[in-house]
């Protein structure tokens, strides 16, 4: 279970975190591109961060996320300057896509009858575990 500390350096992260990425991607001329941080979990030595970001249109989702990986150390160096009357040390920031979303919204799809396997057999190939 996560300490109070850990929620609120947490909470801290996530709010700089996201004024970072979109203006990161607003001076990269991706203005149709929304980046949010979904979560962010410190490890309990505080030595670690892991960033979950929600990505839309998904379809990019795979390329920002390399962009954003390879400048982690450039992104975290960002945080400090913004953090620094807060915390003493940033901790390493780790990025994943957070495809949660994603995934409850074809949970909808499939409820609404949208993609509906008896009427296009195709479908199911989608739904076989790999």
């Amino acid at each position: 279970m996560e300490s109070n500390r850990q929620k609120k350096i947490a909470g801290v992260l996530q709010k700089d975190l996201v004024d970072i990425l979109q203006g990161a991607a607003r001076g990269g001329g991706m203005t149709n591109v929304i980046i949010s941080v979904t979560k962010v979990n410190v490890t309990v030595d505080l030595s670690v961060a892991k960033v979950y970001l929600s990505i839309f249109p998904h379809g990019k989702g795979k390329e920002l996320l390399e962009g954003i990986q390879s400048n982690a150390p450039l992104i975290k160096h960002e945080l400090a300057q913004r953090v620094k009357h807060q915390l003493r040390k940033v901790p390493s920031l780790t990025f994943y896509v957070d495809d949660s979303l994603e995934y409850i919204e074809n949970i909808e799809k499939s409820l609404k009858g949208e993609e509906n396997p008896i009427e296009d057999p195709n479908l199911l190939d989608k739904r076989k575990k790999a």
